[in-house]
């Protein structure tokens, strides 16, 4: 299923014995990185996987692999797992657009728990950390400005509303800036940011609930969001392939990649969301229904956030998908280029927009017998 030819050019062999270490290994993301770091990283002598709750049905082997439960705000837990790395990748964090939680919970695991796993790394002497940070670090905004293909020199009036974006601009921040500071042992840090765009494939929590709500539809889900705005989407597979040739680069030329951030995008059509989603979900059976007008979609998305701020002060918990935030982002083309991780990091997708198409599309059919 791999395309091993890309990896001559960086001579893994010169890395022998790589024990590395990923924070979230057990969600969406995660769950790919552990998959592809196995049979894709013959260097890898060790994969420790730090998560709230490791699940061990997301590891294809376990001679390789060993699994620490623990929380990135408790340094602890990251000082017990790091010792003896020669990398980490920083994949955890609390993902959340909707308001289900505080803007205190998203600061402390994202923010607060990227500044831990710094911490970790220059104590436990770790010389590479990469970082899967997000493309809501740049936008869209929630005044509606466009980036249609754009690459990490291309202007943007970003603005920060929400907790989740903030925080990843922060923590995001917090990473480049440790980029050349000292680690135990002597050597110094060489860190590096990846901000993918919206990333789908297999085991997506939303597009899972997508496909069972079509499901008990009759086969088709009603349309409510924008048909004209473009935006990027990107292939799980692709993400956790730019994390290894990332750490690669780090190890074997620091100098002309640390302190960096790239773009992370692939071959995956430019499309408005939910006609990207029909893409996927249409080879599983579910088809596109009536679309709602987009100005009572707005209308609907401003009540929501009215209403949840309301409840919100009574105890009563409501978030939904559609709130204005969501709506402003869906709203808004948002769609980029890679010509900097192509040149920097050798990078090209590892899988086709087709075969990552029907990986996603095999494993929603196979959701319920469908």
């Amino acid at each position: 299923d791999f395309d091993h030819s890309q990896y001559s050019q960086f001579n893994p062999s010169s890395f022998p014995g790589l024990v590395l270490v990923l924070t979230g290994g057990s969600g969406f993301l995660g769950s790919h990185l552990v998959q592809l770091l196995l049979e894709a990283a013959p260097e890898l002598r060790e994969l420790r996987i730090l998560d709230l709750n490791p699940d061990p049905s997301t590891v294809p082997e376990r001679d390789r692999v060993r699994l620490f439960p623990g929380d990135v705000t408790a340094l602890s837990a990251l000082s017990a797992a790091l010792g003896g790395a020669g990398a980490v990748l920083h994949s955890a964090a609390l993902v959340d657009v909707w308001g289900r939680c505080s803007p205190e919970e998203v600061a402390k695991v994202n923010v607060l728990g990227t500044k831990n796993v710094i911490r970790a790394c220059r104590a436990a002497g770790v010389p590479v950390l990469i970082y899967t940070s997000s493309m809501e670090v740049v936008g869209p905004n929630t005044r509606g400005d466009p980036f249609v293909r754009g690459d990490e020199e291309t202007p943007y009036p970003t603005r920060h509303s929400e907790p989740y974006p903030l925080s990843k601009a922060q923590a995001e921040r917090l990473v480049l800036e440790a980029n050349g500071k000292p680690v135990a042992g002597g050597a110094r840090l060489v860190t590096l940011a990846l901000r993918p765009t919206g990333i789908f494939g297999e085991r997506h929590p939303l597009l899972e609930l997508f496909y069972r709500r079509g499901r008990g539809l009759g086969g088709r889900v009603p349309r409510t969001l924008p048909h004209n705005a473009e935006h990027a989407r990107v292939y799980a597979g692709n993400v956790a392939w730019m994390h290894l040739l990332a750490a690669r680069a780090a190890r074997a030329r620091p100098a002309s990649v640390g302190g960096e951030f790239f773009f992370c995008y692939d071959a995956s059509p430019w499309a408005p969301y939910e006609e990207f989603n029909l893409l996927l979900l249409g080879p599983a059976g579910i088809s596109g229904g009536p679309r709602v007008p987009p100005k009572l979609s707005a209308l609907l998305a401003w009540f929501n956030g009215v209403l949840r701020a309301v409840l919100g002060r009574f105890g009563v918990f409501f978030a939904p998908l559609l709130n204005p935030y969501t709506w402003a982002v869906a709203s808004t083309p948002f769609s980029v280029r890679t010509a900097k991780a192509e040149r920097e990091l050798g990078y090209r997708p590892l899988f086709s927009w087709e075969e990552a198409r029907e990986r996603t599309a095999g494993w929603l059919r196979q959701l319920d017998g469908a």
